[in-house]
């Protein structure tokens, strides 16, 4: 068997590659293996936003905050879902952390973009949001490195040509591989799969991979670092903890079957909240399954009763919660609901505002969609009721009613439009001018249009439980020696919610800089 020995190994290539810069800075010789043919994983189909309380972009951008005042924010929601000393770690590291990439040129100064956290009337809440992001960065700056970095979304599902500059999670995805491979101290290996980890007198020493159809052994004298997101591709995981979703509707990237999960599990590892995952409505499609959406312009949503249920414009992850809540409590299917709308809609917003990019050819057809059958269309209420398999009473009547809060302004039932995230999302999708709440439009312009909603997710995020130095702990709490997990590997530090846009990448990052600090003797704070 072939063997290379290196310091630090990190498994997959998303927010672990801060990890490997972290511990290449250091002088520390790292590989980064990844299973798939390019770095990045599900980082880099995302919008990269990074939830960090007191990071030097927000204090830039001239908003107060700190780690202390968002520490009741995140206690208040998150409770007793996961250890204090997790969210402890996050909150005095993030800070540090953004700090020490802006000193690199590959990285430069994040920005901040106002977007609210997601749970309003808490404690620490802020307005102004905690969410950073990467800068666009031109295709071309990346010279040879170019071809490693994961395409978009659009461009894996849809064939559509990525574009010269990169952005979102693909610039952040390039920033890091530039910081890594700049400091000269890293190697990163493609189409590199972990086969299990390498255990001598109870401490982890390597991994064994595949790569190149060959078993090869890499050896780590200060530890690996599991980062290679969660199990949202493996099926028979997906049904056995988090039904009905399936890994046909996820968002992550196909190579997220939870190899380095059941790696861990083999040699000891403890995990908690394997039943969660970044929850968020998605959009059943014509191909590519379904897109996460978030941005309801129009319409409203209903259940297999025909029933309103929710206000259509809460944070994804609160929305997709609340759909699996709905649909495994009241005896009535939630998922799929349907997503009832009107000729404005096409009109006026079509779906412009799905993660999709705009240049896909003919992406928002209409004709398409219905002959497809993912949509439904009719001329009246009742014909559409009868399309979707729902009581036409008890559609009209709560068009209806929705109709009348429209009109008055007031969403008496759910509230839509009452919160800073709400009307954000209005001014992203354009604000209604037909009534005085600019998140509730009349919906009474035929013909009437229905598309299927169902629960997809950014990834799984339940994993292996460790302590505040990113440590994978065994169920008595003891540590793994030389193994450390971040990431959707880990078992998060938020527990069971999503505090702001950006809190998986901005919590993978810390963590991952975490462990390497750790397996460089450094302090973390």
């Amino acid at each position: 068997m072939t063997e290379e020995q290196f310091d630090v190994i990190v498994v997959g290539s998303g927010g672990g590659l801060i990890g490997a810069y972290a511990a290449a800075k250091r002088g520390l010789l790292t590989l980064v293996i990844e299973k798939a043919p390019w770095i990045g994983g599900t980082t880099a189909y995302s919008g990269a936003g990074i939830w960090l309380p007191g990071n030097p972009a927000i204090l830039r951008a001239g908003i107060e905050d700190s780690p202390d005042a968002a520490r009741p924010y995140l206690d208040a929601i998150v409770g007793d879902d996961a250890p204090v000393e997790l969210r402890e770690a996050f909150l005095q590291c993030g800070p540090p952390m953004i700090a020490e990439l802006e000193n690199d040129d590959a990285f430069g100064e994040f920005v901040w973009r106002g977007i609210p956290d997601y749970f309003e009337g808490r404690p620490g809440f802020l307005k102004q949001g905690r969410t950073i992001f990467p800068r666009d960065i031109a295709r071309a700056e990346l010279g040879e490195l170019e071809p490693l970095v994961r395409r978009p979304l659009w461009t894996e599902r849809w064939g559509t040509e990525p574009g010269d500059v990169m952005v979102g999670g693909q610039a952040l995805s390039a920033r890091s591989l530039l910081a890594v491979m700049g400091t000269g101290n890293a190697t990163v290996y493609t189409n590199t799969a972990l086969v299990g980890l390498v255990v001598e007198g109870g401490r982890v020493v390597g991994v064994d991979a595949e790569r190149d159809g060959e078993t090869v052994r890499y050896r780590a004298e200060r530890g690996v670092l599991l980062a290679a997101g969660g199990y949202e591709r493996n099926r028979e995981l997906r049904q056995r903890y988090q039904a009905p979703v399936t890994d046909e509707w996820t968002m992550g990237v196909p190579e997220n079957t939870g190899d380095a999960l059941a790696a861990a599990i083999a040699i000891g590892a403890d995990t908690a909240l394997l039943d969660e995952a970044w929850f968020a409505p998605g959009i059943v499609t014509p191909t590519g399954g379904p897109v996460f959406y978030t941005m309801v312009w129009g319409g409203i949503w209903v259940n297999a009763d025909g029933e309103r249920f929710m206000n259509e414009r809460l944070p994804y992850d609160r929305a997709g919660h609340e759909l699996m809540r709905l649909h495994n409590s009241t005896g009535v299917d939630h998922i799929p609901a349907h997503w009832v709308f009107d000729q404005r809609q096409v009109d006026r917003d079509g779906f412009r505002m799905l993660p999709v990019d705009p240049q896909v050819p003919d992406w928002f057809d209409v004709d398409r969609w219905l002959e497809a059958g993912v949509m439904k269309r009719a001329d009246t209420l009742d014909e559409l009721a009868f399309a979707i398999g729902v009581p036409a009473e008890a559609l009209v009547r709560n068009v209806e009613e929705y109709n009348g809060f429209a009109r008055a302004g007031v969403d008496e039932r759910f509230h839509r439009g009452e919160t800073p995230w709400d009307r954000v999302i209005a001014n992203v999708v354009e604000p209604h001018t037909d009534g005085p709440n600019k998140c509730l439009g009349v919906l009474d312009a035929p013909p009437y249009y229905a598309v299927q909603v169902v629960v997809t997710d950014l990834g799984t995020k339940g994993g292996v439980r460790t302590d505040a130095r990113a440590r994978v702990l065994r169920s008595d709490d003891s540590v793994i020696e030389g193994l450390y997990a971040s990431g959707n590997t880990m078992a998060p530090a938020t527990g069971r919610v999503y505090p702001g846009a950006g809190g998986p990448i901005g919590s993978a990052m810390v963590f991952s800089w975490i462990a390497a600090l750790d397996m460089a003797g450094e302090p973390t704070t």
